[in-house]
């Protein structure tokens, strides 16, 4: 029986030669945006790849290492799953306008839109509502496109049209329109009534015992409301319920919280807050999370003490938090994630 011939490797010339017009257009639009941050009054940041803590999100896992210090002292320190907690420190120490090309690091996630490795443009607005962040991640994606030459993204069948006006959507009204259900109604108290959403739910979703009120939210995002989302024009999804605000505060209805996220072909392309300034209610979230990762996957990661006190001493602000390896896809009409990247995850060919 005869053997499938072994892939050549990634730098085998006629393979990079495949995806070089992807890396060209990679670095184009990388100039346009820097361009455009600077034309903006943003500086530039490098912050920190090794942190204390990666985030404190129940599904979000980052690889890490032992630091040995000169006296024999070890350490332990996290990749970064997003350079958040050190840019929202600089906002604390006086910084204004700042972005970062971030690389970025996420166990667990692998395939045709998911790195282990990847790079994370992330930006900041002090003083600027969550709608001023909201535009400029329309401008940005447009840029993205105009730099690269193309006029359409198309992705797994569906078109969308980056200059067009973007279709500005709530979550409560998503899933009214797209999975008929009312989400606002199964949120109380700032809570999530996982029985009323569950009810809601019933015969849309599979629905397991041990599903939690975000869980059932997201199998209905996913499953339901995302594929709906970015056709023939982008999607801003907006207000999203304030069980899932992570680090964004709660907008004027207590039941929302000023989060967005930016959507093109059915994939996700941007994450947004109007950043939550009160250390004790983030606190109060952090813990909350990683209870939740410690039940669902027997691990939980240090809070980060140095960025509690600099949400408390931080101006209101708004930032988002853009994947530019799937930005550049789309706009170079690649149709894998990796093909706009230089080199692929370590030991892969």
């Amino acid at each position: 029986m005869s053997r499938e011939p072994e892939p050549s490797p990634w730098w085998s010339p006629q393979r990079h030669a495949d995806i070089r017009p992807f890396l060209l257009a990679r670095a184009a639009i990388i100039r346009a945006l820097r361009a455009w941050f600077d034309e903006q009054g943003f500086i530039e940041v490098e912050t920190g790849i090794l942190q204390v803590s990666p985030g404190n999100e129940t599904h979000l896992h980052a690889p890490g290492t032992d630091l040995t210090r000169p006296d024999g002292t070890r350490h332990r320190r996290y990749f970064r799953t997003s350079p958040e907690f050190a840019c929202k420190k600089l906002l604390a120490a006086g910084e204004r306008r700042i972005f970062e090309f971030a690389r970025v690091f996420r166990d667990r996630e692998r395939g045709g839109l998911h790195l282990p490795e990847f790079t994370m443009l992330e930006w900041y607005r002090a003083e600027a509502p969550y709608d001023a962040i909201m535009a400029d991640t329309v401008v940005v994606i447009a840029h993205a496109a105009q730099a690269s030459g193309i006029r359409q993204f198309a992705f797994r069948g569906r078109t969308a049209d980056p200059f067009a006006e973007p279709e500005l959507l709530t979550v409560a009204g998503a899933f009214e329109r797209h999975a008929g259900i009312d989400l606002l109604a199964t949120i109380r108290d700032g809570a999530g009534d996982r029985a009323a959403l569950a009810q809601a739910a019933a015969g849309k979703i599979r629905i397991s015992d041990d599903d939690t009120w975000s869980d059932l939210f997201s199998k209905v995002l996913v499953e339901h409301v995302e594929p709906h989302l970015g056709q023939g024009r982008l999607t801003v999804l907006y207000e999203y319920p304030a069980p899932e605000a992570a680090l964004a505060r709660v907008a004027a209805d207590p039941r929302v919280a000023e989060r967005f996220e930016v959507y093109a072909c059915g994939v996700e392309l941007a994450n947004g807050f109007g950043e939550l300034t009160d250390a004790a209610e983030q606190r109060r979230r952090f813990e909350q999370e990683m209870a939740e990762k410690e039940r669902r996957y027997g691990d939980r990661y240090p809070l980060d003490e140095d960025f509690l006190a600099a949400v408390a001493a931080m101006p209101q602000a708004s930032g988002v938090a853009l994947g530019f390896d799937r930005l550049v896809m789309l706009a170079a009409g690649a149709t894998r994630i990796d093909q706009v990247v230089w080199t692929p995850p370590a030991g892969e060919r």
